[in-house]
């Protein structure tokens, strides 16, 4: 692949991307887990089971496993619990990741259109983009519940190339894990992981991609408008 890419959108994930938000994930998963009487978890964890929303992070918390499902009442139970920590402590900890800021006005200088697109619910994304102060740089956001699938479907990004009017080729994504390749592969659109966020504890160089970028400050430089 012949760099800079010629786009005209760039999608970018939050967990683990955008945001550092595996604390107050954490503080939550936490809490939860000692309201129930269950072992306890900490952060290094809580950070291999962020990727596929609160829910799934939830079962994995009480199942300690990437994939189980825990017992129906057992998870009927502690949803709630859970997001009634996280909703409370959603941007306590939580901050940017260093160049996400530089990146973010590197990208919107150059005259793509940006967007967010993540796994986690809207009552979380919102206040957070918010609270951190990046909400202002997206023209479009999209949560884990927008639309009937979320990534590693395609359908959130071909979904940005519909409201951006652009061709997947023309559309990347930038994200931090194995839901992101998928997602980005299976939509036909280019794709840059960073290595500091949250893929299951595996690293993001094992994946199909276009490019592993250190930082947002870093893609901004191997991008430029179509």
């Amino acid at each position: 692949m012949n760099f800079p890419l010629p786009l005209k959108a760039v999608v970018i994930d939050l967990d683990g991307t955008l945001l550092d938000t595996a604390p107050d994930l954490a503080d939550a998963a936490m809490a939860m887990a000692a309201d129930l009487g269950l072992p306890p978890v900490d952060l290094a964890e809580v950070k291999t089971y962020i990727g596929n929303g609160v829910s799934r992070l939830v079962k994995r918390v009480l199942t300690r496993d990437l994939h189980a499902d825990p017992a129906p009442e057992l998870f009927a139970r502690a949803l709630p619990i859970y997001e009634r920590h996280y909703a409370e402590w959603v941007s306590r900890k939580t901050c940017p990741f260093p160049g996400v800021v530089e990146g973010l006005q590197a990208i919107k200088a150059s005259g793509v259109h940006l967007a967010c697109i993540t796994n986690k619910a809207a009552r979380f994304t919102h206040p957070l983009l918010k609270d951190t102060g990046l909400i202002d740089f997206f023209e479009l956001i999209l949560s884990g519940d927008t639309l009937p699938e979320k990534k590693p479907s395609p359908l959130p990004l071909l979904y940005a190339c519909s409201v951006f009017e652009c061709e997947p080729a023309e559309l990347l994504l930038i994200g931090d894990s194995l839901n992101d390749a998928q997602a980005a592969r299976a939509a036909g659109c280019p794709v840059f992981c960073v290595p500091y966020g949250y893929n299951r504890g595996r690293p993001v160089a094992e994946l199909d991609l276009d490019a592993v970028v250190t930082s947002l400050a870093e893609a901004a430089k191997l991008i430029a408008r179509k």
